[in-house]
């Protein structure tokens, strides 16, 4: 499934950047909370998680903590997801995780950054959607950039950086990331 496009911007000093920080605060707050939980407080890891992203994360969710985040709220997660220790995923463009999916340590999702142009560098954060579908995996130290789709069962080998949409059942990696296979069998 393509990206719709859709480019969230939020100029500074507006109440939709007024809003943006104090969800930053309240992600910062609950992370810090599941951060100081270990591998085998599951049920708690859980629980967290699921006040984090407004959502109930089913039974088959696993986190090894730590993990960051932005807001939680843009971040929607499907049955059976594993997130390795020390992810990064910054949602204010909305993030998609199917189900299935497998994500390395130390990936780095990251929907939002600042206006190319040195002038408006400070005047605003552009943001936009990342969609990862069912059964991906996500290597070690990989990082995805805002409106990427990440097809069905796709790998992501360790360290690539993902700037545009990856096929279904391909293996990519490098920087940028270029398809390797595209012939993975389900």
């Amino acid at each position: 499934m393509e990206n719709d496009g859709r480019i969230k911007v939020i100029p500074r000093r507006t109440p939709e950047s007024a809003a943006m920080v104090e969800s930053v605060k309240r992600a910062m707050t609950i992370t810090a909370m599941l951060n100081r939980l270990t591998f085998n407080d599951t049920d708690e890891i859980r629980a967290v998680f699921s006040d984090l992203i407004g959502k109930k994360v089913d039974d088959g969710f696993v986190l090894i903590p730590p993990f960051y985040t932005t807001s939680g709220s843009d971040l929607a997660i499907g049955r059976n997801v594993f997130i390795n220790q020390n992810c990064t995923i910054y949602d204010l463009g909305g993030v998609d995780i199917g189900d299935d999916v497998l994500i390395g340590p130390n990936v780095s999702i990251i929907t939002s950054g600042h206006p190319l142009e040195p002038s408006q560098r400070h005047a605003a954060v552009v943001a936009k959607p990342i969609r990862i579908e069912r059964n991906v995996w996500i290597g070690a130290g990989a990082t995805i950039i805002g409106g990427v789709t990440v097809g069905e069962n796709s790998v992501i080998g360790a360290a690539a950086v993902v700037t545009r949409d990856v096929p279904p059942n391909t293996l990519v990696g490098g920087n940028p990331a270029r398809v390797i296979r595209s012939d993975l069998q389900v």
